[in-house]
Parts: structure tokens; sequence; C-alpha cells
């Protein structure tokens, strides 16, 4: 009995609600439905990842609806810490590829601080490196057998949270720059009404927003420790995760226009075959 209440403490600082965590699987399979239908009708490719992360939200929050019956188990920890820690960087690629086709379907390369190209070259592969501290964070935690195992987990997911906001917020200074240029000196292809080009940055802004508030929020979670105020509340949790990335693939929801996409052939990103077949 003893080493049982060791694990549940070690485990969960409380018992996981099962309410919460029903409504939570409801409502991201809902969204993971929703997206996968936007998807394939549109065939806009560049948002498979927020499908894949609308899985992991779901799969995530399964696991702690079955943690709610047995808190000593490691299999339904592990999986909703590892799925809903690692789901927003997933939404955050197809936010920063969305950024690339917004500025070349307008025609204003010239106006962004980064080559279109390398917008989601160079923030993609920093999503990568985040995804991989947290992951690995995460893994070293699951096998934790002693508190520096545990410490040395947690300041490494920490330190890929914080790498995160650094790359989301210059990414927004990116974005900024190329949204203020643009309204000063439209291009034509902005200036066609069936391309609201300003609709898309606000809903661009309104996601990374959500993402953005999360990432700040686990950062404090982390930093306070697994004693801390937000570790211990599982309320917190509901309403700086679920809640913001609830929201979050809401909006992108709106995302699956065609009319988005570039006007010329792309070889280098996910909409390789739309493009192709625009430019036939």
């Amino acid at each position: 009995m003893a080493s049982n209440e060791a694990v549940e403490f070690k485990l969960w600082p409380y018992t996981p609600s099962l309410a919460g965590g029903v409504i939570a699987v409801i409502v991201f399979a809902l969204l993971s439905i929703a997206h996968i239908i936007r998807l394939i009708k549109s065939r806009t490719w560049f948002c498979i990842p927020f499908v894949v992360g609308a899985i992991f939200e779901t799969i995530g929050y399964i696991g702690r609806t079955a943690a709610h019956s047995d808190t000593t188990s490691i299999g339904p920890y592990v999986c909703q810490s590892l799925l809903i820690l690692l789901a927003p960087i997933l939404f955050a690629a197809s936010v920063y590829m969305i950024l690339s086709r917004i500025v070349r379907r307008c025609g204003a390369e010239s106006y962004s601080l980064i080559r279109p190209q390398w917008v989601t070259r160079i923030f993609v592969a920093g999503d990568v490196l985040c995804f991989l501290m947290q992951s690995s964070g995460g893994g070293l935690l699951a096998k934790a057998k002693k508190q520096s195992d545990v410490d040395l987990g947690e300041h490494v997911i920490l330190g890929g949270l914080i790498l995160q906001i650094f790359i989301f917020g210059f990414f927004v200074v990116v974005a900024g720059v190329f949204h203020s240029r643009l309204r000063q000196k439209p291009t034509v292809e902005a200036a066609d009404p069936g391309l609201p080009w300003e609709r898309y940055m606000i809903l661009l802004y309104t996601a990374s927003g959500c993402i953005t508030v999360r990432n700040v929020c686990r950062v404090v979670e982390y930093g306070l420790g697994r004693d801390g105020y937000l570790l211990t509340h599982e309320w917190c949790l509901y309403l700086y995760d679920f809640l913001l990335m609830a929201i979050t693939l809401s909006v992108c929801l709106m995302w699956y226009d065609r009319n988005v996409q570039p006007q010329k052939r792309d070889s280098y990103e996910m909409a390789h075959v739309d493009s192709q077949k625009d430019s036939v």
C-alpha cells in the first residue's frame, strides 16, 4: 500500500475529473472530425498538423479520463502528459505555413522580413526542435525513478517551452511587419475582394495569441514546480490548455480555403500537389 501511495503522489496531485475529461474528449473528437472533413474537401495539405494535433488532444484527454479510475497507472499518465503537451507545437507548424502562403498569395514577398520560402523552413525547424525537447523531457519524467530525474525532465520541458515562446514571438513580429507594410501599400493581388487577407491575418493573430498564452502559463506551471498552484489545481489546465486549444482549433477551421494557395508552383511545402494543378 505504501508503494502505491508513493506512485499516486508522484503521478497525480489530485484525482483527474471524469466529467472534465469526457467533455474534453467529446470537444476534441468533434474538432478532429471537422478538421478531417475540411482537409479532405479543400485539399489544403499544409493543414495536416492541425488534424494530427487535434487527434493528439483527443487521445490525451482519453488518458486523463482513464486515469480517473486508476491514478497509479503510468500508461494514461504518460499518454495525457505527452500528447496534451505536444499538440500545440503541431498547431504552430500550420500557423507558420499559413503566413508563408498569405505572403505569396498577396504577391508581397518584398514586404516580408524573411523570404516566404524561408518563413516555413526556419519556424518549422524551430518547432521541430521544441517538439524534440519537450517530448524528451516528457520521456524523462515518465521513466523517472528519483527526484533528480524528475527535475531534469521538467527543466528540459521548461527549456522547450521558453524556446517556443521566443520563436513564436519573433514569428508574430514578422507577421506584424508584413501586415503593416501591405496595409500601407497594397499589392494588386491584395486588393482583390476575393482574397480577404486581413481576415486571414486576424485569424492568424488569434491562433498565435491563444498558443502563446498557453505556453506562458505552461512555463509558469513548470517554473512553480510540482507543488505549485497551477499543477495542483486541475481547473487551471482546463482554462489555459483545454479552452485555449479548443478556441485555436475552432478558429483554424476557417483556414481550409484553397484561395489562400499561391498561384504558382511550389515544390518546397506540403501544398505541392495542389499548386501544381493550379499552374496547369
